[in-house]
């Protein structure tokens, strides 16, 4: 939208009541914390994007994680996810460190911006259709607000199927890793498999799968 920023569309976004079950559950996890997490106030809103406003490369997850981003109030900050994706940028060049602890750390992304299609943490990590498609437009205004952005790392079916709808990707190729597909504006889709922890625990994705992952959109993004 005209005049549209990214601190103004960050507001928009961290306030945000619009899904009745999904802020029922997100405050729910956020009074009753995990033991390890004891003592901790969890942020317990929606969860914006995070890193450089000047990104050739936009990451994109499914939704904070319960006790996540949800506790942290960054996304992919706080959990086994972050662990993996953080190390991953690190090694690759996209951030400063590998560790992504608190959004009040010293993390620094160059280059990338990390997000969500879904900014609010689901019950079982299933937001409905319904769900994601109230978010969507918060990521189609992230992208308006990234012009240098030119790959966008789908990390899931569930990201890809979000990202191909929004970028309107017609036929769809059934999402596998290391997938590419080209968008309107030059842009890309490149596709992995999220570093969750059923997929990371079981070796569904590895390390160098990821890395080659991340490899790839790196050169799309700066060809």
């Amino acid at each position: 939208m005209p005049g549209d920023t990214m601190d103004a569309l960050r507001e928009e976004v961290v306030s945000c009541r619009t899904c009745p079950r999904l802020v029922a559950w997100r405050e729910a996890v956020a009074a009753r914390p995990r033991p390890a997490f004891a003592g901790e106030t969890y942020w317990g809103r929606p969860v914006p994007g995070f890193g450089d406003p000047l990104a050739r490369l936009v990451v994109v997850g499914l939704a904070p994680a319960a006790h996540g981003g949800n506790r942290t109030g960054r996304i992919f900050t706080g959990d086994r996810s972050g662990d993996w994706l953080w190390a991953a940028l690190w090694r690759a060049g996209w951030a400063n460190q590998p560790d992504s602890v608190s959004r009040h750390d010293e993390l620094r992304a160059t280059g990338a911006w990390v997000t969500a299609v879904v900014r609010c943490a689901p019950p079982g990590n299933r937001p409905t259709p319904e769900e994601r498609d109230h978010c969507l437009p918060y990521l189609a205004r992230e992208l308006a607000l990234l012009p240098n952005a030119r790959v966008l790392l789908a990390l899931g079916g569930f990201a890809y199927e979000a990202c191909a709808r929004m970028s309107a990707v017609r036929p769809r190729p059934p999402f596998r890793h290391g997938l590419e597909v080209p968008i309107a504006g030059g842009r890309w889709i490149v596709c992995s498999y999220h570093p969750s922890q059923q997929n990371t625990f079981t070796g569904r994705l590895t390390t160098e799968m990821l890395d080659h992952a991340l490899a790839r959109a790196g050169q799309l993004a700066t060809s």
